[in-house]
């Protein structure tokens, strides 16, 4: 069941990323529509990485004794 999650997760990014390619040569309207949530959604992915890696390397760089 994880295996088919993944491999549906995988896909969904991978279609993302080639509607973002298309979309930058132009393209239909629903291309590029999917390009943004595609773009949208990897900022939020990325600041929220940010900060997890911010709050790790404050918590990590403290007490050793």
């Amino acid at each position: 069941m994880i295996t088919l999650l993944l491999f549906v997760l995988v896909a969904l990014v991978a279609f993302g990323f080639v509607c973002t390619v298309w979309a930058a040569s132009g393209g239909p309207r629903w291309v590029r529509v999917v390009s943004a949530v595609t773009v949208g959604l990897a900022e939020v992915v990325g600041a929220a990485a940010k900060g997890s890696r911010r709050g790790t390397s404050n918590s990590a760089g403290g007490d050793s004794d």
